[in-house]
């Protein structure tokens, strides 16, 4: 049985957890129908999912079609949680991108899918609620191609639209499907000009669609289950299946996300691109080694995973999300994901302590690794990184609910860092201090690097002069240090080693690191930067110069609109701490028919 990773995104309340129950109840998968209001769906296993009627954490759940197994991966929906979309889409073979026939093309819709596409991730749109009053179709297919994808095509059609008695019918193939395929294929521009041979067409836009050239669109309803029997044999037909001779090679995979069951037993759950995984089996990553205790395939049964599966692996405590399996270099690369741009202090309220909030946090951060954890301005307290409110909610109850912990927490600001504005030095040696505090010697250079490049450590002594253990200890603290400092994008030297046999430890080199680095990068001067970004707008012409007023008052540079018939397309950039009050301003100023997208710009 083939094997294909399906992952269905979409803006919030488009119906995405509705469509992902729709599938697996009208293949059997699950015998009752689960609804997001009652809080009964299959892949929304947390308590708080189901109180709140929005998905958290993606979900993995398994259905069969046409001889194909289908893992399907329900992903969130809320910008706040895009790290884990992101996450996701690194280890699908297709997705579903998921509309409101009522709401339209709205502005995560527009990021998801321009992620889509920069991932080269085949994609099918469902534009799902066609039941519900106020259900669009020509106009939505023409807002569809304006917004998302010029190559966008309808292989179904609606009667009885915005009526719960709405249903579809499948299109025959036609010229406009045959312009569309002709752009790309030879066969079918000679088919278009000799006589149109359906057959042909079918199968150039399955073969199209599988390569992400094209994307098939469908319409439906998950509440009525309209439309899904079309929709199920598209993602059969459309979206592509692993190979299965790729279980022979050697081992290959990302871990996307980590786990933990009632009980605590933590579980890494990793896609595999190229052979297979069972308990005992051992295996490489991150420059390490290690034997899985077991292994579970998407179902929770103890299995030998292959390749295309889905593995849940326990034993490896040192597995991080992100990690690569097996010979590496013939996986595809990881995700860069987007950072959060907001962060927030946190304290242990009265009834808890420091200690078990970082330990929550901590294990929090295990399944979020952008979660960014790190220590506070003040004692006891620490700094956690934000994609926006929502999250932090989310957050302070997982805490409270998961691990019987309270926090106050401080008002969310954005994240700035410091880069370097010049080079700096300093060194400390055994006997600089009487008496001796330190049994270590350490000097460090300093020195700006690229943006984005991150902290690279070098060694300028030679490596044999000291003990691996101490040079271990130096860079995981130069790394820590610079992180609770905020320093970013440079490039830090060990220049200076020194110990004394027996008496230096690892614990001497710990204690002086941070002391040394921070008078280097005292020397080097320092500035703040806070970071920025790109939006593109799509605004009603009329509305064009007050919001190009606004994006000036917001401290914002706008760049040259482009103007067409009764809309305008703007792009901008602002500093992220202005972002919200753009968000919250631009509905009133273009009677709610503008659109806003962002991407971080860097730092400034």
């Amino acid at each position: 049985m083939r094997m294909l990773n399906l992952g269905i995104v979409a803006h919030v309340d488009a119906g995405k957890t509705s469509l992902t129950e729709r599938l697996l109840f009208d293949s059997g998968a699950i015998t009752s129908l689960g609804s997001v209001d009652r809080g009964s769906t299959r892949t929304d296993g947390m308590d708080l999912e189901r109180r709140r009627g929005i998905t958290i954490r993606s979900a993995v759940a398994a259905f069969t079609a046409a001889g194909h197994e289908v893992h399907l991966i329900d992903t969130p929906g809320h910008a706040d949680f895009v790290a884990e979309v992101e996450r996701a889409l690194g280890v699908l073979d297709g997705a579903i991108l998921v509309l409101s026939a009522v709401e339209g093309v709205q502005a995560h819709t527009r990021v998801l899918m321009r992620t889509l596409r920069a991932m080269a991730v085949p994609t099918i749109l469902f534009v799902n609620k066609i039941d519900r009053a106020g259900a669009r179709e020509t106009g939505l297919l023409a807002d569809i191609r304006r917004l998302l994808s010029p190559a966008a095509i309808a292989v179904n059609r609606t009667t009885g639209l915005g009526t719960r008695a709405a249903s579809v019918t499948d299109l025959e193939p036609g010229a406009e499907l045959a312009e569309l395929l002709a752009e790309r294929s030879d066969a079918v521009l000679e088919s278009y000009v000799d006589g149109l041979d359906p057959v042909l067409l079918c199968d150039e836009l399955a073969a199209q669609a599988r390569r992400g050239w094209v994307h098939p669109v469908f319409f439906g309803s998950a509440i009525t289950g309209t439309g899904i029997d079309a929709l199920r044999r598209g993602i059969v037909d459309f979206l592509p299946a692993v190979d299965p001779s790729l279980s022979e090679k050697p081992l290959t995979g990302t871990v996307f996300a980590v786990e933990r069951d009632r009980g605590g037993r933590r579980f890494a759950v990793a896609r595999l691109f190229s052979g297979t995984l069972a308990a005992r089996d051992r295996i490489t990553f991150a420059d390490r080694s290690g034997r899985v205790t077991s292994v579970l395939d998407v179902d929770g049964r103890q299995a030998r995973v292959p390749a295309g599966g889905i593995a849940r692996i326990t034993g490896l405590p040192d597995l991080r999300v992100g990690d690569r399996l097996g010979t590496t270099s013939a996986a595809p690369e990881p995700t860069r994901f987007r950072l959060p741009s907001l962060e927030t202090v946190m304290t242990p309220a009265p009834g808890s302590t420091a200690a078990a909030l970082f330990t929550a946090l901590e294990r929090l951060a295990d399944q979020d690794p952008l979660i960014g954890l790190r220590r506070g301005p003040d004692e006891g307290s620490l700094v956690v990184s934000l994609y926006g409110e929502v999250q932090r909610e989310v957050i302070a109850a997982r805490l409270t609910e998961e691990f019987g912990v309270t926090a106050e927490f401080s008002p969310s600001r954005v994240v700035r860092v410091k880069r370097l504005t010049g080079t700096g030095a300093a060194v400390t040696r055994i006997g600089d201090t009487e008496p001796v505090v330190h049994w270590a010697t350490i000097g460090f250079r300093v020195e700006p690097g690229e943006p984005d490049s991150g902290v690279r450590f070098a060694l300028s002594a030679e490596r044999g002069s000291l003990p691996a253990a101490f040079i271990t200890a130096i860079e995981e603290t130069t790394r820590a240090t610079l992180r609770d400092r905020s320093v970013v994008d440079c490039s830090v030297t060990l220049t200076h080693t020194g110990y004394a046999s027996p008496i230096s430890t690892a614990a001497d080199f710990r204690n002086l690191t941070p002391l040394v680095l921070a008078e280097a990068v005292s020397r080097a001067g320092t500035v703040v930067c806070e970071p920025w970004e790109h939006v593109d707008l799509d605004l009603p012409e009329d509305a064009l110069s007050p919001v190009l007023a606004l994006l000036v008052r917001l401290g914002g540079t706008p760049g040259i609109p482009s103007v067409s018939g009764d809309s305008a397309i703007l792009d901008a950039e602002i500093p992220s701490a202005r972002l919200r009050e753009l968000e919250q301003t631009l509905p009133g100023l273009t009677g709610g028919a503008g659109v806003l997208t962002a991407r971080p710009a860097g730092h400034r």
